[in-house]
């Protein structure tokens, strides 16, 4: 089992906003990174439009239909992005609760309180045919109930990894997340992964986190891209990947 790499496109949408020009284009970089062996094109449209714009949505999602790749919309099912889910029909839907004045996304589900009300917004994604993946802190004691929800993956918030690495509390954090991952596999979940990985931590966190299906990797990779071009960037994740498996 090989770890597909999606590519997160917003922070080229997010330097395109900053003129009134179509410069970068989001659909040209994205087709290039599925030239260099992206497996997947992930958006993730806030309310305020500050990078990825609804009319974004459409466009890359017939591109990745087009080419082969998944194509997955994350965002607040609470904050209309399941206005564009409805109309889209991604193959994935990463549900995140990110506030709209929120800078990124910066925690995952309090299942607790929020079990009732994603209930019925898992059902309608799994009726529409599309994939449910719940964005989730490495909290093992969450993943039954995750599963209980009929969610079909969870995406594990990596930034707490990413702070570790390279220090101290390197080691307990990423037996955190091994305990997490495990408990979701047990319950049925698939893993995913996300939220500032890069080249440099990503090795590691694959070895020690096992059969992880999917990473969504947006700002350090287009960071990356700026050095290196999309294409040879794509390459290197996939690369940095391959060495976390073994390969």
């Amino acid at each position: 089992m090989t770890t597909r790499l999606s590519v997160n496109v917003n922070k080229i949408a997010l330097l395109r906003n900053s003129r009134t020009l179509d410069i970068p284009g989001v659909e040209h970089l994205a087709r290039i990174a599925i030239d260099g062996g992206a497996q997947g094109i992930t958006v993730h449209p806030r309310p305020d439009g500050r990078h990825i714009r609804a009319a974004d949505v459409p466009v890359l999602h017939r591109l990745a239909r087009s080419r082969g790749v998944e194509y997955n919309i994350e965002g607040n099912p609470f904050h209309q992005v399941m206005d564009l889910v409805r109309k889209i029909r991604p193959d994935q839907c990463t549900l995140v609760p990110d506030d709209p004045a929120a800078f990124t996304s910066d925690h995952g589900w309090n299942l607790e309180r929020d079990g009732k009300r994603l209930e019925p917004v898992v059902a309608e994604l799994k009726a529409l045919g599309v994939r449910v993946s719940l964005f989730m802190d490495p909290d093992e004691s969450a993943m039954q109930r995750a599963r209980s929800l009929g969610a079909d993956r969870v995406e594990l918030y990596t930034e707490p990894y990413a702070r570790s690495f390279g220090a101290a509390g390197q080691a307990e954090m990423l037996a955190r997340y091994r305990a997490a991952a495990q408990a979701a596999q047990q319950a049925g979940l698939g893993i995913n992964a996300g939220h500032d990985l890069n080249r440099e931590n990503l090795p590691l966190f694959l070895q020690s986190v096992p059969n992880v299906l999917e990473v969504s990797i947006g700002h350090a990779l287009v960071a990356d891209a700026l050095e290196f071009g999309m294409k040879e960037s794509v390459r290197l994740y996939r690369e940095a990947i391959a060495r976390g498996q073994g390969a």
